[in-house]
C-alpha cells in the first residue's frame, strides 16, 4: 500500500514539474537572488575556535581568568637576531619601528628596547621609580651601543626571555593590542594592512629579517589562508568533476547543465551562511566544494537514466517522466542518508561542528532539489540527445569492469572473504597505533612564513602558546605574603626545568626585580627577599606608583589572585598531557588545597581539552549516524538481516581507513574524525541503490537469487562506478590545501569512498549469494515500506524505440 502511494506521489511530482517548467525556473531564480542578497552578511571567523561548550568546567575557569586579567592572547611579537644590536644605525631604526607601532590606535602598549624601563630606588622619596634605559633618541656610537648591550644582556634578568635571548642575542618587541578589538575585524585590517606594510618597509630599509608571531597574528594569517583557499577549492572541484563528467558522457551540453546546477548549489550554500549569520571557519569553508562533489553524482544518476530511457524508446516526454519517478525517489533516499551523516554533527556541543552540520545537511538536500528540478526541465526544452551522446552507455571498458566484478563474485568469493578478514585484522592492529592531536598548530600550513616564524620563536623564546596558572590565596593581599611568593617561586623553578615550557612571568619576577633595584641594580640580588628584607622592600614596593601599575598585569585588584604565565612549545598530545599532569602534581605539593585554589588554563590547554571532548562527541555522532541509517534501511526493507548485510560493506572501509591512519601516523583530530561520518553517509548510498535494485530483481526473477544478484550488479555497477570516481577525485581536490587537516580530510574521505565502492560492488553481492537461503525469501524480504526504484508495469517493458 505504502509503495503504491510512493509511486503515485512521484508520478504526481513528475507531472507538476513538467507542467510548470517556467514557473519553477522563475522560483529557482528568485530563491537564488534572495539568497545572494544574504552574502553581505557572511563573515569570516575573527575569534579563536572554542571546541568546548560554554558550560564546560574548563571553559568556566577560562572565563573566570579573563574576567580578572583580560584577554591573554593580545600580544604580537617581532623578533630579529643580534644584527640590530651590532650597528647603531640599525638599532636606531629598530627603535623607530617600535615608536611607529605605538602610534596606531589599535595598539595599547609596546614593550621594546626603545621604551625599556629600569626599576630603580629613589632613596630620597624611599620608593621605586621607573627610568628609561635609553635617554636619547638613538645610540650614536658603537661604544655606547656595546655598553647598552652589556646592561641589557648582563644586568637585567627581569627581561630575559621576555625581550631578549641572552645566548643568541636575539631581541624582540612585544606589541599589546587593545583587548576590546582583539576579536573583531579591526584586528585583521591592522595585521594585514598596517603591520605587514610597516614591517615590509622596515625590512627593505634595514636589510633585517623580521620574524612576527603571537596569537592575534597567527589567527589572522591562518584565517586569511582559509579565505584564499575557498576560491581555489571551488574552481578545482568544478574543474575536476566536470572533466570526469565529460569523460564519461562526452557531452558538452550535459556537462554544462551539471555545472550550472552545482554553481547554483554553491550560491545557495553561501546564502545559507549569510542568512543564518554563521561565520566562515576552516570547516564551513569546505561546504561549497563538498556541494559540488556531492551534486555531480546526482546529475550523473539523472542524466544517465534520461539517456538510457531515450536509448530504449526515443520518447522524450516519457523519458523525462521516468527520470523523475524512477530516479527521483532513489536520489532522495541517498541524499537523505548523506545529509544524515552530516547532520549528526549537530548533536555535538561544539558550535563549530553544529554550524557545519546544519549548513551542510540543508544544502545537500538543496542540491537534490535543484538537480531534480533543473535537469528534467532544461532537457525538456532541448532536442533529444544525439547518437554520439549515447555511446558511453556501451563502452567496452565499462563492460570489462562489470565482467571483472561478476567474475570475482561468481568464482572468487572465498578470496574476497579472506582479503576482507585480513584487511580487518591488519586495520585493528593499526587502530591501536592512532594518536590524538591536541595542538592548534597541527593543521596550519607547514610551509607558510608565519608557521616558520612560530618555530623561530619556539627555538628562541621556548614557546608561543600561552599556559596560565591562576593562584587564589583566598585572602585579600595574600599574593604578596612571603609564604605565597616562596611557593610561587618553587613552582616557577619547576616550570623552568620543563624544556617545553618558557620561563614564567609573574609577580615573583617583579618582587625579585624590586630587591635588585633596592641593592642598586646589582644582578646577583635578583632573587626573592629574605624574611628580614621582605617587610621594608615590599613596603617600598606597595607605595611605589610605578610598581602598582606593573602589578596590574600579574595580580588582581584585591591582591588575592595571581597569575603565572608561561608559553608551551608545539608538542605531541601525550607529552602535553604529561606536562599538565606534572604541573598539577607539583601544584598539589606546593600549594595546600585547604589554603589555595589553583587551576591551569590558557589557550594551549583549552584546545587540548576541546579536541579530546570533540573526539568523544564525534565518535558518538558516528555511532548515531550508523544507527540512524540502520533504522532507515530497516524501514525501507523491513529486515534485520538486511541491516547487518548492508552495514558490513560500509563499516569495513571505515575500519580500514582508521587502520591506515594508525600505520601512516595520521592523528585523530577534529578534521580527521569528520572523515568517518561524512564517508559513511555517502558510501551507504551505493548500498541502498544496490539493495533496492536487488529487491526489485528478486520479484522480477521469481526469487532466483543468482540471476537477481548479477542483474543488480550489471544494472547499478556502472552508475556506482561513475559516482564513486567523481567522489574520489572530487574530494581529492582538498589535497591541494595548505592546511594539514584539510589535506588529511580529502585524502581519507577519497580513500574510504574507494574502499566502500569495492566493498559494495564485490563484498555485498558475495554476501548476498553466500547467505541466499537465509535472506532471500518472502518472509525475510517483505514488501518494502517505500519503493526506492519505481518499476514500470511489465506490459510496457521492452517496448521498441520509435
Amino acid at each position: 500500500m505504502v509503495a503504491k502511494l510512493t509511486q503515485g506521489f512521484w508520478d504526481k511530482t513528475a507531472r507538476i514539474i513538467l507542467r510548470n517548467r517556467i514557473l519553477i525556473l522563475l522560483l529557482i531564480v528568485a530563491a537564488t537572488v534572495g539568497l545572494a542578497t544574504q552574502w553581505q552578511y557572511m563573515r569570516f571567523a575573527t575569534s579563536e575556535v572554542n571546541l568546548l561548550p560554554d558550560g564546560h568546567p574548563e571553559n568556566l575557569q577560562y572565563q573566570e581568568f579573563l574576567s580578572q586579567f583580560g584577554e591573554e592572547g593580545n600580544t604580537i611579537v617581532l623578533g630579529v637576531r643580534d644584527e640590530a644590536m651590532g650597528d647603531p644605525d640599525t638599532f636606531h631604526k629598530w627603535n623607530i619601528l617600535s615608536r611607529q607601532l605605538e602610534a596606531f590606535p589599535e595598539v595599547d602598549f609596546v614593550l621594546s628596547t626603545q621604551n625599556l624601563q629600569l626599576l630603580m630606588r629613589d632613596k630620597d622619596k624611599d620608593e621605586f621609580v621607573l627610568k628609561p634605559l635609553i635617554n636619547s633618541d638613538s645610540v650614536l656610537s658603537k661604544k655606547a651601543l656595546d655598553s647598552l648591550s652589556t646592561i641589557l644582556f648582563e644586568d637585567l634578568p627581569f627581561y630575559e626571555k621576555l625581550l631578549f635571548n641572552k645566548e643568541t642575542k636575539t631581541i624582540r618587541t612585544v606589541v599589546y593590542l587593545d583587548k576590546d578589538l582583539i576579536n573583531t575585524s579591526v584586528r585583521k585590517d591592522f595585521v594585514l594592512k598596517d603591520l605587514k606594510t610597516l614591517i615590509s618597509d622596515f625590512e627593505a630599509e634595514s636589510g633585517l629579517d623580521v620574524r612576527v608571531s603571537g596569537m592575534p597574528y597567527i589567527r589572522t594569517m591562518n584565517a586569511q589562508n582559509i579565505i584564499d583557499e575557498i576560491g581555489s577549492f571551488i574552481l578545482a572541484a568544478l574543474l575536476v568533476t566536470s572533466l570526469i563528467f565529460f569523460f564519461f558522457f562526452r557531452s558538452f551540453r550535459a556537462t554544462f547543465i551539471s555545472i550550472c546546477v552545482v554553481v547554483i548549489g554553491v550560491m545557495w550554500a553561501f546564502g545559507t551562511l549569510g542568512l543564518l549569520r554563521y561565520e566562515i571557519t576552516v570547516l564551513t569553508a569546505l561546504i561549497p566544494p563538498v556541494i559540488i562533489v556531492i551534486g555531480i553524482p546526482n546529475c550523473i544518476f539523472l542524466i544517465n537514466k534520461y539517456q538510457q530511457e531515450v536509448n530504449k524508446h526515443g520518447n522524450q516526454a516519457k523519458s523525462l517522466q521516468r527520470v523523475i519517478t524512477k530516479i527521483g525517489n532513489a536520489t532522495l533516499m541517498t541524499n537523505v542518508t548523506t545529509a544524515a551523516g552530516f547532520a549528526t554533527f549537530i548533536i555535538t556541543d561544539s558550535t563549530l561542528l553544529t554550524e557545519f552540520g546544519i549548513v551542510a545537511s540543508l544544502n545537500i538536500l538543496g542540491i537534490f532539489i535543484l538537480s531534480l528540478l533543473i535537469i528534467p526541465i532544461v532537457y525538456s526544452f532541448m532536442p533529444l540527445p544525439k547518437t554520439k551522446h549515447l555511446k558511453h552507455l556501451n563502452k567496452k571498458w565499462i563492460d570489462g569492469f562489470v565482467n571483472w566484478m561478476e567474475r570475482m563474485v561468481r568464482h572468487h568469493r572465498i578470496a574476497v572473504y579472506f582479503v576482507s578478514i585480513a584487511l580487518l585484522v591488519a586495520s585493528v592492529i593499526g587502530i591501536y597505533q592512532i594518536e590524538i592531536s591536541g595542538s592548534p598548530i597541527e593543521d596550519m600550513p607547514k610551509k607558510s612564513e608565519f608557521v616558520e616564524d612560530i618555530r623561530f620563536f619556539e627555538s628562541e623564546f621556548d614557546g608561543i602558546m600561552p599556559v596560565e596558572v591562576v593562584i587564589n590565596t583566598n585572602q585579600r593581599n595574600g599574593v604578596l605574603k612571603p609564604a605565597t611568593l616562596r611557593r610561587m617561586d618553587q613552582l616557577d623553578a619547576y616550570i623552568e626545568e620543563t624544556p617545553e615550557l618558557s620561563r614564567p612571568v609573574s609577580v615573583v619576577n617583579l618582587v625579585k626585580y624590586s630587591k635588585q633595584a633596592f641593592y642598586n641594580g646589582i644582578p646577583k640580588y635578583y632573587q626573592l627577599p629574605t624574611s628580614q628584607e621582605s617587610n621594608f622592600i615590599l613596603n617600598i614596593a606597595r607605595k611605589s606608583k610605578d610598581n602598582g601599575n606593573l602589578l596590574k598585569s600579574f595580580v588582581d585588584s584585591s591582591g588575592q589572585v595571581a597569575r603565572m604565565t608561561t608559553y608551551m612549545r608545539d608538542v605531541k598530545t601525550d607529552r602535553m598531557e604529561d606536562i599538565e599532569a606534572g604541573l598539577l602534581q607539583e601544584i598539589s605539593k606546593v600549594f595546600p588545597a585547604d589554603r589555595y585554589d589553583v587551576f591551569l588554563t590558557g589557550k594551549a590547554l583549552l584546545f587540548l581539552k576541546g579536541t579530546k571532548y570533540l573526539v568523544r562527541n564525534l565518535l558518538m555522532s558516528l555511532g548515531l549516524a550508523i544507527l540512524l541509517i540502520a533504522l532507515f534501511i530497516a524501514y525501507l526493507f523491513r529486515s534485520f538481516r538486511m541491516i547487518v548485510i548492508s552495514l558490513i560493506p560500509n563499516v569495513l572501509p571505515l575500519i580500514i581507513t582508521a587502520g591506515i591512519m594508525g600505520f601512516v601516523g595520521v592523528p585523530i583530530k577534529p578534521s580527521t574524525i569528520l572523515v568517518f561520518s561524512i564517508a559513511f553517509g555517502i558510501s551507504v548510498d551505493d548500498t541502498i541503490h544496490f539493495l533496492a535494485k536487488y529487491r526489485q530483481e528478486l520479484a522480477t526473477h521469481h526469487w532466483r537469487i543468482q540471476k537477481s544478484v548479477y542483474a543488480s550488479l550489471r544494472e547499478t555497477g556502472v552508475s556506482m562506478f561513475y559516482t564513486s570516481i567523481v567522489l574520489f577525485f572530487g574530494f581529492s581536490v582538498f589535497i591541494i590545501s595548505n592546511f594539514g587537516g584539510t589535506v588529511a580530510l580529502g585524502a581519507l574521505v577519497s580513500a574510504t569512498l574507494l574502499f566502500a565502492m569495492l566493498a559494495n560492488l564485490i563484498l555485498l553481492p558475495s554476501l548476498l549469494l553466500s547467505l541466499e537461503k537465509s535472506i532471500a525469501n518472502k518472509k525475510t524480504l517483505k514488501e518494502p515500506q517505500i519503493d526506492i526504484l519505481v518499476e514500470e508495469p511489465a506490459s510496457k517493458k521492452g517496448k521498441p524505440a520509435k
